[in-house]
């Protein structure tokens, strides 16, 4: 079935506005996308995070009366004729199955490769990674997994225990026990990211070695060798004090999510508790590590 797609080109201070109007007419999704098209990363819960020029994007069913939907869009009190928007039809496609096929095998560092589970593996003797993240975020297409992916592979893991604080589809903890550490621990304020983690463990034969919590049922006294925390610059300075008190003495952290001017900021909140390695950038995101005092 083809789609009706309507374009509305607004700013941030807008833009809540025409979502909650285009919900309110029927649109099946509704999303922002920056104007000159930066990504959008998962906001912390009940944050909306918008740009100075922003498009907001219903998609409606094709049966969709066109010109009564124009017509909504005039009567709001936004409306004015230097709002542009935009109409069209979308192609139908298998959405799922055009990313599944974009989606391809990728080595990290010198052993690691992340490999869809649905594609063979292109070197049986590698330390492989089978994901299927789901609705979950990672697959290690992004600079910020990337950089974790390859931290990891650098590491000696023997008998380590990890955490993934904020773990997504599960992959750095996987990764990490793949890597040859002792046991991980999944992390997330989602439960369908830990679902899709426990699936992606069972699927690398190495569920017996991870556990997951919500954020909100860390155990007491939780310790690792090795935390790593790949979310956004914001949440990962505001956690500090519950992140750091998760690594051991003398144990590693690994934290991305940061554009290269957040770094500095994210660095004075870690300073205190942890003895810092240079800022590593990739396509102007970054990774900070360090040992902890």
């Amino acid at each position: 079935m083809p789609w009706i797609q309507l374009k509305i080109n607004t700013t941030n201070d807008n833009a809540e506005h025409f979502s909650d109007l285009l919900e309110e007419s029927g649109a099946v999704s509704v999303t922002f996308q920056d104007t000159y098209d930066t990504p959008v990363f998962e906001p912390l819960p009940g944050e909306t995070r918008l740009w100075g020029n922003t498009d907001v994007i219903g998609l409606y069913e094709a049966d969709i009366d066109t010109k009564q939907l124009v017509n909504l869009l005039k009567s709001s009190k936004l409306f004015t004729n230097e709002l542009h928007y935009k109409i069209e039809q979308l192609e139908d496609k298998d959405w799922e199955r055009e990313w599944m096929d974009n989606f391809h095998p990728m080595q990290f560092g010198n052993r690691l490769w992340i490999c869809p589970s649905w594609r063979e593996i292109p070197d049986p003797n590698a330390v492989n990674v089978m994901l299927d993240p789901g609705l979950a975020f990672g697959t290690g297409t992004h600079p910020t997994t990337a950089l974790c992916l390859q931290w990891l592979d650098g590491l000696d893991l023997q008998d380590k225990v990890i955490i993934d604080y904020g773990c997504g589809s599960g992959i750095l903890a996987i990764a990490a026990l793949k890597l040859g550490a002792k046991a991980a621990i999944g992390i997330d304020i989602d439960p369908q990211a830990l679902q899709a983690s426990r699936d992606n463990a069972q699927r690398n034969n190495v569920s017996d070695r991870l556990s997951l919590y919500l954020a909100k049922d860390i155990p007491d006294n939780l310790l690792a060798d090795v935390v790593v925390a790949n979310i956004l610059a914001g949440p990962l300075r505001e956690l500090e004090p519950h992140i750091s008190v998760l690594v051991k003495s003398e144990g590693l952290l690994g934290l991305s999510g940061i554009l290269e001017n957040q770094s500095a900021s994210v660095c004075d909140a870690y300073q205190p508790h942890f003895e810092l390695d240079p800022v590593m950038i990739k396509e102007e995101w970054c990774r900070i590590t360090g040992k902890k005092y």
